[in-house]
């Protein structure tokens, strides 16, 4: 009992005791303490590290969107050169000391909904997905856990961007090309215009700065605070287009007094969307008055002003009182008509990989009316023409639109100095023919003309003592113009900076058009409306003898005027020019 009595005593005096309490009670959480602190250590250090990973991810993603081609390559060397030793692209796990990425290449669109902006494996590309995923650093945590996996994506895009066009086969002016020149201009700018050759060289040489020709149009339309994209939106006359190019700061005096010239008389009020002219791409949001880093945007003037005529004249029929003087040739008429080039596909465009531009398609028709032969042929034939009738040759010519293609921009040392730009361009096809059609729907681009053999001339033919009747000598002659496969341009820095036109011409189409016609040309004969075909072979060993040395004297000159008329629309009888006037490869920048 006496030592029960002694426990409760000392009880009673131990447990109000506070003496040394701050010991125990160490003693007691030091062990939680611990736990905590290699806790807050392991976890601090993994956040700090995924911050490390994050920004070399960041840094990875933007030297693949440098180089989207050589992606995971840049990617390896930007992951080795900042820690990440021993890494390696692809999709396994990854190991300790051993980091995996996963590349993915795709389209970034910055228009589209949170979420859809990047779509992986949509081309053309022109972003990179990077995702690294390493093991993390634990110091106490292993003891009791598997250290966590580190995953980290960043996406960088870049915006390649060039400024291409597809235009005028016309190089220069001599002074007997400027009347024509005059007559098919005046035409579509529905003015009369006198411009002499050194007007036209001037224009034909000069460039100007589409963005500074939309500042004036802008200043003339009285729009102010709008992008370039809303400039763009609006329509204008074809004398509004041809004031504010006048007013473009860096013309020549000449080129200027010729543009006010042609301003000051053009009657044509039809307003043409500028949208199906000029297309800027991303360049279309900056402001009036800013300036895209890095690209030029430069246009030919005359290639300019060529097609906004013939924008306002698209589907309309133009006669053209040629002033063109061909020895024999009694009288010469050319009708014209230039439909509207394909929806969404202007003349001029700044885009990416993947931008196409196209000319207008157009219809030309010459009538060429010569004196016919009156000769003996050895076989004792006489051909003897009457003094009322002239030898017709009707030549049609109808080519679908020439385009071209941007195909790749391409930077491989990431200076502007080793820009390339890739074109695929292709000329526009067609035919051109000997033949006659009723004329009807000659401007409507959406049916295709229906075309018969042509009455060529009215003659009468002596056999020998047989003097044989009136006879309709029809010709017919047909080829086809071109190829539906693409040429492939390639546009280095020097081509870019001199702005050098590429030409590209059709590999199974001859220069000369009419000579072409005529190694082909076909004869039928017919009299009081009867097909005679015992006569063809007559007319083919003796007529056609006798009529191609006429005809071929007219063929160069007429060759030469076709030239002359399509050029000055932009186009050449199988056969494209293309500039790039300017080339950027961006600058590749985190997006997400």
């Amino acid at each position: 009992m006496r030592i029960l009595s002694s426990l409760i005593a000392v009880s009673r005096r131990f447990l109000p005791d506070r003496s040394a309490n701050f010991a125990v009670m160490t003693a007691l959480c030091t062990p939680v303490a611990l736990a905590l602190m290699a806790v807050a250590i392991d976890e601090g250090s993994l956040y700090t590290e995924r911050r490390e990973t994050q920004s070399i991810t960041d840094l990875a993603a933007i030297a693949a969107g440098s180089n989207i081609a050589k992606a995971e390559q840049a990617v390896l060397n930007t992951l080795n050169d900042n820690g990440l030793t021993g890494s390696t692209v692809g999709t396994g796990a990854p190991t300790p000391g051993k980091p995996v990425a996963n590349v993915v290449r795709g389209r970034y669109t910055p228009t589209a909904a949170v979420g859809q902006r990047f779509q992986a494996g949509e081309q053309p590309y022109n972003a990179v997905s990077v995702s690294v995923r390493r093991i993390g650093t634990m110091y106490f945590g292993t003891a009791f856990m598997s250290a966590p996996t580190i995953g980290t994506t960043a996406i960088a895009s870049t915006t390649p961007q060039a400024a291409f066009s597809i235009g005028s086969r016309l190089a220069s002016v001599d002074t007997s090309k400027s009347p024509l020149l005059n007559t098919l201009l005046g035409k579509l700018l529905g003015t009369n215009v006198a411009l002499n050759a050194m007007d036209y060289n001037s224009l034909l040489a000069a460039d100007v700065n589409v963005l500074s020709f939309l500042d004036q149009l802008a200043i003339k339309l009285n729009l102010t605070g709008v992008s370039y994209s809303d400039v763009l939106s609006t329509k204008v006359t074809i004398g509004q287009i041809l004031g504010a190019l006048a007013s473009v700061p860096g013309l020549d005096s000449r080129s200027q007094l010729a543009l006010k010239t042609l301003a000051a008389g053009a009657t044509n009020s039809i307003e043409i969307p500028l949208k199906t002219l000029v297309d800027l791409g991303n360049v279309g949001r900056l402001g009036v008055g800013q300036r895209p880093a890095g690209l030029t945007v430069d246009a030919g003037v005359f290639d300019l002003i060529s097609a906004a005529a013939e924008l306002a004249n698209g589907g309309k029929q133009i006669d053209l009182a040629t002033l063109v003087n061909i020895p024999n040739v009694l009288s010469i008429s050319v009708l014209l008509a230039v439909g509207e080039p394909p929806q969404s596909s202007p003349w001029f465009r700044v885009g990416q990989k993947g931008s196409v531009v196209r000319t207008a398609q157009t219809r030309l028709k010459l009538v060429v009316k010569l004196l016919p032969p009156s000769n003996e042929i050895d076989t004792g034939v006489t051909l003897v023409g009457s003094s009322k009738s002239v030898i017709t040759l009707p030549v049609h010519v109808e080519l679908a639109y020439a385009e071209a293609t941007l195909t790749d921009i391409n930077c491989p040392t990431g200076q502007p100095s080793s820009r390339t730009v890739a074109i695929a361009a292709r000329p526009g096809i067609g035919k051109v023919k000997i033949a006659e059609t009723d004329g009807t729907g000659f401007a409507d681009f959406t049916k295709p003309q229906s075309f018969t053999p042509t009455p060529l001339v009215d003659l009468s033919i002596k056999l020998l003592f047989i003097q044989l009747g009136v006879l309709k000598v029809n010709a017919y002659a047909n080829i086809d113009i071109g190829n539906t496969i693409t040429t492939p341009l390639s546009f280095n820095n020097n081509d870019i900076t001199l702005k050098i036109a590429k030409n590209v011409k059709s590999t199974n189409f001859t220069n000369s058009a009419t000579s072409s016609l005529l190694g082909n040309l076909s004869l039928s004969a017919s009299a009081l409306g009867l097909d005679l075909g015992a006569i063809t072979n007559l007319l083919t060993g003796t007529v056609l003898p006798a009529l191609v040395p006429v005809l071929q004297l007219v063929t160069t000159p007429l060759d030469n005027l076709l030239a002359g008329l399509l050029s000055s629309l932009g186009i050449g009888l199988g056969e494209a020019d293309v500039r790039v006037t300017g080339a950027s490869c961006g600058q590749s920048v985190l997006v997400q």
